[in-house]
């Protein structure tokens, strides 16, 4: 009993508080003398919406442009007080169209995830707009969204890594330390309004004042808005994903059905094998008068070297669907190009043998529906490492293949689509025995190397790829007393290896230096394939001597292969003038384009 009324007396001062909890101060007042008070988190601050969208907008300004303001301000000099007005005032369209964007889909809940995602890819592709000077337009990021995981590990390296840690990894702790302050919904409307407001019209006052040269910048240079980032980014990957989703709700466009291959009584086999360079340029091709001989085994074949050709793109995402399509460069139209079939479609319709082999990232649609498969595939014995073989894998077979067909007859297209001189690791695409030009750039990163050593790498992947080419055209001729074949080698794209601070490829057409734009093709015939076809040897070379274009290859190889289709322009056939009167093939109809260049 008496433990009983000590107890009681002990908790009689707690009931009696309990009982006073009706008010909700003298009950938090209770419970805080009993309950310790939590530490609020150390580095721990809130933050508007807004706020938080200003500060990012602010930081992107400060650390994701350099080059759009580099090249934005280019020839004014520095002093002047015109240059810095000018300055400000895109400074200040630069932030006030980020916040603007921004301001538009953020909200309590949406604004941090938003933000960490535009903070690490600006990051990103602030790196390898400085890193290479590429521009973050929709075929550049259409690229970036194709990459493979092979592709992507070689532009990995430490500096990278060091620019993502201080430009994305910084700005996200803190951001993950911010508290979004609630508001009610209507207070949080209002000050969202009212800050939009305040910002649109700060772009236009700014426009205002700055329409002339402003208007003329943008007039003479009109990529530049490719290098506001992260804007550049934002509008360039919902350009690609709306075309992406236009396409994929489209079939594919039929192309070349009524194509019909010419019989010439001829029980021999057809072949021809096209070859797709990557990244080979022809400022450093042998057989177009580079210092250098990178192409000694086709130098001493009766190849034909087209030492003046114009590619369709300056990546592979644009330049190989462009290649294969019936119209090109000269009048371009990438939604009828990636929404139709391609040369290799056409050449299916006809009857002939189509077959794709790939050691890169894909045939970007040319041989959808077609035969085709991978070196990785096949994986040839000490061609194959990391996901990644060299190019002599595309001939794995070949040999038998041909003795296969040599009793069977027919026309046959095989297509090897190499992985050539990919960058930035040129000094993968080669076997150490071919590392003839030293010292030698052995690094993913180009900015550890010399521009020496860069170009050493390069021209030694350039002496793999003649290398494979004189092979294959060794295994055609050795089958050439039962197969009439032909080759054709075409690069992609070029490269830039440094010049004017640029390097890799996939600047915009407009303004890509020759060295991204200019491209080696080579041709060979077996002799039977000459008789074959009617060819005039010396018509070629001198034809050779003149301008070509990615737009002539389908034409071209129509016309090597006696297709006739309404889809053939001879005009664009190269070999059309350089054939014999009565030669199957040279008569096909057809829509005549405008003459050649």
């Amino acid at each position: 009993m008496t433990v009983a009324l000590r107890a009681a007396t002990w908790l009689q001062p707690g009931f009696s508080r309990l009982q006073g909890c009706f008010s909700a101060v003298a009950c938090n007042a209770w419970v805080s003398e009993r309950i310790p008070t939590r530490r609020a988190a150390p580095f721990r601050f809130s933050a508007t919406v807004e706020q938080v969208v200003a500060m990012s907008s602010l930081f992107w300004l400060l650390s994701a442009n350099p080059l759009f303001f580099s090249a934005a301000l280019q020839g004014r000099t520095l002093s002047a007080p015109s240059t810095w007005a000018f300055g400000t005032g895109l400074a200040a369209l630069v932030f006030g169209v980020h916040f603007l964007l921004l301001s538009l889909v953020a909200n309590r809940w949406t604004v941090k995830p938003l933000v960490a995602v535009l903070l690490v890819a600006s990051a990103a592709a602030a790196w390898f707009m400085q890193a290479y000077g590429v521009y973050m337009d929709p075929t550049m990021l259409r690229n970036v969204l194709r990459t493979d995981v092979a592709e992507a590990r070689e532009l990995w390296s430490w500096g990278l890594l060091a620019h993502m840690a201080l430009y994305a990894g910084l700005p996200l702790a803190l951001l993950w330390r911010v508290r979004i302050e609630p508001r009610p919904w209507g207070r949080a409307a209002l000050r969202r309004g009212v800050a939009v407001a305040l910002a649109v019209g700060g772009v236009v006052a700014v426009l205002a004042a700055m329409f002339q040269p402003l208007a003329s910048l943008m007039r003479n240079h009109r990529e530049m808005r490719y290098l506001v980032t992260p804007a550049n980014l934002v509008w360039s990957t919902g350009a690609v994903l709306a075309r992406d989703a236009r396409g994929a709700a489209q079939p594919r466009q039929p192309l070349g059905t009524d194509a019909v291959l010419v019989r010439d009584g001829n029980p021999r086999p057809r072949v021809l094998v096209m070859v797709v360079g990557e990244t080979a340029r022809a400022a450093n091709w042998g057989l177009s008068g580079y210092a250098r001989q990178t192409t000694p085994e086709l130098a001493r074949l009766p190849v034909l070297n087209f030492a003046q050709v114009s590619s369709c793109g300056t990546n592979t995402e644009t330049s190989l669907p462009c290649m294969f399509a019936p119209v090109g460069r000269r009048d371009y139209d990438e939604g009828r190009i990636r929404g139709g079939e391609s040369l290799l479609h056409v050449l299916a319709h006809a009857g002939v043998d189509v077959h794709w082999r790939d050691n890169q990232s894909g045939c970007k649609g040319v041989c959808d529906g077609l035969p085709q498969d991978t070196v990785a595939g096949l994986n040839p014995p000490g061609l194959c490492e990391g996901g990644r073989c060299l190019d002599e894998g595309l001939l794995s077979g070949l040999d038998e293949r041909l003795a296969r067909i040599a009793g069977q007859g027919g026309t046959h297209v095989w297509v090897l689509h190499m992985l050539g001189n990919h960058g930035p690791s040129y000094f993968r695409r080669y076997p150490p025995a071919f590392a003839r030009f030293q010292p030698t750039c052995n690094d993913d990163d180009l900015r550890n190397c010399s521009t020496e050593q860069i170009a050493n790498a390069y021209d030694n992947a350039l002496l793999y790829t003649d290398h494979v080419l004189g092979s294959l055209v060794a295994t055609l001729q050795a089958h050439a007393a039962q197969v009439d074949s032909s080759m054709l080698f075409v690069s992609d794209h070029g490269e830039s290896l440094g010049e004017k601070n640029l390097y890799l490829h996939g600047m915009p057409y407009a303004i890509a230096p020759d060295e991204q734009t200019q491209v080696p093709m080579v041709m060979w015939w077996s002799d039977g394939m000459v008789r074959r076809t009617g060819l005039d040897l010396a018509c070629l070379r001198q034809r050779a001597t003149e301008p070509a274009a990615h737009d002539h290859l389908f034409h071209t190889v129509l016309g090597l292969l006696d297709v006739r289709t309404s889809t053939l322009e001879t005009d664009w056939d190269l070999t059309a003038g350089c054939r014999a009167p009565g030669a199957a093939g040279t008569q096909a109809a057809g829509e005549q384009a405008p003459a050649r260049p």
